[in-house]
């Protein structure tokens, strides 16, 4: 696999190797030991899986310390934008967001560290969104920023003719400015 590194530290980017025929591929998705030695020991406890249409934005969400949890997403049908938000108290690149597509044909995955926020747009028609945590869903816990904060100024890939698809959750989440968050850089 390869390991990018990406404009904020500890948020990196992960390319399989694929390899194909006419048959189809394989690739290894994850290795512990490799991870370990390029990102650093994590212990991940749970896989989740969600599938959306066209349109459907989830998040930008984040759970509060000591319940926060690092990810490792990946797209296994479909194509996504990715979103990690610094959130960490005290470093440089509070605030500040790393994009990236994420699709079932550049296989990517996104490694994104405790003490940010996460979110996708789905930019298929359907998208398999899958991601492993290393920490359990504590729903008090759970906190969110406003997707269209103009403080952080994502580009979402929002068509000018898309409707938006939102939670309730999400469409009424704080800005940046106003939410509750306790991460501090280590």
């Amino acid at each position: 696999m390869n390991y990018i590194k990406t404009v904020i530290p500890g948020v990196w980017i992960i390319e399989p190797k694929v390899f194909g025929d006419a048959r189809g591929y394989f690739m290894e998705t994850f290795k512990q030991e490799d991870f370990d030695r390029h990102i650093g020991a994590t212990r991940f406890v749970q896989d989740n899986e969600s599938c959306s249409s066209k349109g459907v934005l989830r998040g930008l969400h984040y759970q509060l310390a000591p319940y926060s949890q690092a990810k490792l997403v990946r797209v296994i049908k479909g194509r996504v934008l990715d979103v990690a938000v610094d959130l960490r108290k005290g470093s440089q690149t509070f605030g500040k967001h790393v994009a990236v597509e994420l699709s079932e044909t550049n296989k990517r995955q996104l490694f994104i560290p405790r003490g940010f926020a996460h979110g996708f747009h789905v930019l298929s028609d359907e998208a398999v969104f899958t991601y492993k945590v290393d920490n359990l869903y504590m729903p008090s816990a759970e906190r969110s920023i406003r997707y269209d904060d103009p403080e952080l100024a994502v580009e979402w890939q929002i068509a000018t003719d898309e409707l938006l698809n939102l939670s309730d959750k999400d469409r009424n989440a704080p800005f940046l400015k106003e939410a509750e968050m306790n991460f501090i850089l280590e």
